[in-house]
């Protein structure tokens, strides 16, 4: 099982449209719905999670799943049936944020100084999404340190989670490498709701690593993926034994990911304001200059542009002269 993370600001739908189509991942995760004090209008879950609007699923029949942020379990209740309601696999509740504006209002990575609270929580949601959804969550191993990880994935379990993704790091770590893999394998002697791994994995062998440290085979990945859109696939590869044990970095050619590039800017002008979408390419191009170095040729090309037009320009060219060559 690969998982897609929730990356707030980076792993929106647009993206999750086109990495789910360069294939390899069974299941998304949205980014965070932030839920407060009322119960939000389905439009609000729409235009986080449009993929409601086509039974939960990208337009390459991949599911996805709602993620909301809170810390009140009523109101939270409240969210998770109604966005249930419009035609998901589940709902999960995030525990892993480590925004400090997030943080600073009891919610995220926040909430894992007090496992009563995360019980409170996921029982309430429980209670209210239909028996047939599941209701999955995301932790850090802490807040400040490590040390309640087990009484935190404990309190999810008796609340009746019925999947914990573990980002093997805590709040204070930030996303500084390294992830402790091993804690997530202490995590799963305690507990019996199966785990998902998180963090740090960027390659085959980053994942056959973090698989053997944890002691679990469900991944979740994210800046990997954005970097190198056939990671998915190339670990599937690896475990059905057609990848060179000499090869485990196998994945998508950049001349291959040349059509997902097209496709992901025609979306993004469909879906992103104009004055973002230069941005929002550059954007991708940043991460995928770290695995391709055709990438960073492109970012140099394009580093100044701001125009649309200029952008289109730029890929049309680019599309004709791989036709000529």
């Amino acid at each position: 099982m690969i998982i897609l993370a929730p990356m707030e600001g980076l792993l929106d739908c647009v993206l999750r449209d086109v990495l789910t189509r360069v294939g390899g991942i069974d299941r998304c995760v949205s980014e965070f719905i932030r839920v407060t004090n009322t119960l939000l209008p389905e439009r609000t879950f729409l235009r986080v999670v449009p993929e409601l609007a086509n039974g939960g699923r990208t337009p390459a029949g991949v599911p996805v799943r709602p993620q909301l942020l809170g810390s009140d379990p009523d109101c939270l209740a409240d969210n998770a049936a109604r966005v249930a309601g419009m035609g998901c696999d589940g709902v999960d509740l995030n525990f892993g944020c480590p925004a400090k504006q997030v943080n600073r209002h009891g919610g995220g990575a926040a909430l894992l100084q007090d496992p009563e609270v995360l019980f409170q929580i996921v029982r309430a949601v429980r209670r209210a999404v239909p028996a047939h959804q599941v209701v999955s969550a995301k932790m850090r191993l802490g807040f400040d340190d490590d040390r309640r990880a087990e009484a935190c994935a404990q309190a999810l379990e008796a609340g009746g989670a019925s999947e914990i993704v573990v980002h093997a790091r805590t709040k204070a770590d930030g996303y500084r490498p390294p992830a402790y893999w091993p804690r997530i394998e202490d995590i799963r002697a305690v507990v019996k709701t199966p785990l998902v791994a998180n963090g740090e994995i960027w390659n085959v062998p980053d994942a056959l690593r973090a698989r053997a440290e944890s002691g679990c085979h469900a991944l979740m990945v994210g800046r990997g993926i954005v970097t190198n859109p056939g990671l998915g696939l190339a670990i599937k590869a690896w475990d059905a034994g057609t990848t060179d044990p000499d090869a485990p970095t196998v994945g998508v050619s950049w001349d291959d990911l040349g059509p997902h590039l097209a496709a992901f800017w025609a979306i993004t002008c469909t879906r992103i304001q104009r004055h973002h979408q230069a941005g929002r390419f550059k954007q991708w191009l940043n991460f995928l200059r770290k695995h391709y170095p055709q990438a960073q040729d492109a970012y140099m090309d394009l580093r100044t542009v701001t125009q649309p037009e200029r952008m289109a320009e730029w890929l049309a060219a680019n599309a004709a002269r791989k036709m000529v060559a």
